[in-house]
């Protein structure tokens, strides 16, 4: 499928949801939506897997009769002794298994029939799906989806009407798309973002803008030693600790090839946007064995694997992305200032625990590996606590490059950002900065960055370009000079350059310029000479 149908299909999906959530929160519809779109993907890979495995016992779906039942359930019907055979080949086949009854084409077929069973079998297939369908399970994956709620109706009756709106509607709008199965995780990210739009600052705390985090991926992904291809062919795994939706670890394996990461971790806190990153590695063809999403609190490190205390068994990973909340209050315990994470550069502020979503990952950092972190500007020059961890990352050789974006990318704040990028291991003695905060395509809500702008960023940091008014590689030194300061003004310029002005040529021009006015003046007087009129005055130009 091309962009501009995926766009296509990510608008019809939008219109449908605009239309039918009625008096719906954006937020509570947004649930529902993305809900059947992820059944929606499931049931088509799954089918396509199963038609493939069983061959030219598959059943015609055009021999089936009445159009709404699932090919499978036709099959399941005719071999009951072979269901349990087939099922385990699915899971190792397609990694999962769903019921007949529950597959999209039959609750599809159920909605547009105004089936009064629909509620109770969407019910179950979500609960199978959560327990039995993976070899992993992922329990409370729907738990946000209450198809019980009085937002859809208040009766049973009312409620089921509802979602038999909805899910036709919904499968009608999907009908000329569905030869395309993957163009399903780009309508789903899209729909995402538009839902992030939408709904403010609530809904856009979990999304990381696309353009923003195609250069989060690109850093962490750039490789020194391939100067051919400048992108490294695998990592063994990669972490993001305020994960979100999970788009920006799924943007770091698009860079690298499905097959290029060993494993995915995340961690997220909000069990809405949990489900939703879950959901998304799913929805992307991420394996269930290939990805680990875990519901906790970061700061509180309460991930079982995280707090290893044999340091020969302690995680590291070898790329960290993250996008966590912006300078968000924490209440540090007195037991975090022997913390492994803290230990060595002290505890953040309680009014802003930038730096501790900073440290707790560059603990988890391998040696050899790249950390690239979306912070607010303040992290470069705020005093106290902070001015001691940021003085001792950079004493250490820890920070590689500050890179300023313009404001306004983002939907849950207006203000720039910065990316920090950090490295336990780095060559150069020097900071490079890169300010590329007045480089931007002004838009409606948003401002956007173009590809060119995203390329020239990735590019003078990969070779650490230094360019009047954009770059600069700073010295340890200078930056000590400036008190550990990592204000971007105060190395590179970013006041408006003063134009030179050639004081001949301007004087030619005007008299040039007087000239042309005496030669009006003149022309037109003439014409009110004619017409008896008074003559207007000449006015000197210089």
């Amino acid at each position: 499928m091309n962009d501009q149908n995926q766009k296509q299909l990510g608008k019809t999906l939008w219109n449908i949801a605009d239309t039918l959530r009625g008096a719906m929160n954006a937020d509570d519809f947004r649930d529902y939506m993305l809900s059947f779109l992820f059944l929606r993907y499931l049931s088509d890979n799954y089918e396509m897997a199963a038609k493939k495995e069983l061959g030219r016992d598959y059943p015609d779906p055009n021999a089936i009769g009445n159009g709404g039942r699932s090919p499978l359930s036709v099959w399941y019907a005719q071999n009951p002794d072979d269901v349990e055979a087939f099922e385990k080949q699915m899971r190792l086949k397609a990694h999962y298994v769903i019921k007949p009854e529950h597959l999209w084409t039959s609750i599809a077929y159920m909605a547009r029939t105004q089936n009064d069973d629909l509620l109770n079998t969407l019910q179950a297939g979500f609960k199978y799906i959560e327990n039995e369908s993976f070899q992993s399970t992922f329990n409370g994956l729907f738990s946000e989806i209450n198809l019980g709620s009085d937002k859809l109706g208040r009766t049973y009756a009312d409620r089921n009407a509802k979602l038999c709106a909805i899910i036709a509607e919904i499968a009608k709008g999907l009908a000329d798309f569905s030869s395309d199965v993957d163009a399903l995780g780009d309508a789903y990210e899209y729909l995402i973002g538009q839902f992030a739009a939408g709904s403010g600052k609530k809904a856009g705390e979990f999304y990381t803008p696309q353009q923003v985090s195609d250069i989060l991926s690109a850093i962490v992904t750039l490789d020194s030693q391939e100067p051919a291809t400048g992108k490294k062919e695998r990592l063994a795994s990669v972490f993001d600790f305020a994960c979100g939706s999970g788009s920006l670890l799924l943007n770091v394996r698009k860079r690298v090839g499905p097959h290029g990461i060993g494993k995915i971790y995340g961690q997220e806190k909000n069990i809405t946007t949990y489900n939703l990153a879950r959901m998304n590695m799913l929805l992307h063809g991420v394996k269930d064995t290939e990805f680990e999403i875990y519901h906790g609190d970061t700061l509180a490190n309460d991930w079982d694997i995280l707090r290893e205390l044999n340091p020969a068994k302690k995680p590291a990973f070898d790329a960290i992305v993250a996008n966590p909340p912006f300078s968000l209050r924490w209440e540090p315990t007195e037991a975090m200032s022997d913390d492994v994470r803290f230990k060595n550069y002290g505890l953040a502020p309680k009014s802003a625990a930038d730096f501790a979503f900073l440290l707790h990952g560059f603990h988890y950092l391998k040696d050899e590996g790249v950390m690239a972190i979306i912070l607010p500007h303040g992290v470069l020059f705020r005093g106290g606590a902070e001015e001691r961890i940021r003085t001792k990352l950079l004493k250490d050789g820890h920070i590689d490059t500050v890179i300023g974006l313009p404001a306004n990318l983002f939907y849950s704040t207006g203000i720039p950002v910065c990316i920090l990028v950090l490295k336990k291991c780095k060559k150069p003695d020097d900071v490079l900065f890169i300010n590329a905060a007045e480089q931007f395509a002004k838009g409606k809500r948003q401002n956007q960055l173009t590809d060119e702008h995203i390329g020239k960023i990735i590019d003078t940091y990969q070779f650490r370009k230094e360019e009047d008014r954009y770059s600069k590689r700073v010295s340890i030194e200078r930056i000590a000079e400036e008190g550990y300061n990592l204000n971007i003004s105060r190395y590179i310029s970013t006041a408006a350059e003063e134009l030179e002005i050639d004081l001949a040529a301007a004087h030619a021009d005007l008299v040039d310029m007087e000239k042309q006015v005496r030669e009006a003046t003149a022309k037109h007087n003439t014409f009110l000479q004619e017409l008896g009129l008074p003559t207007l005055p000449f006015q000197k130009v210089m």
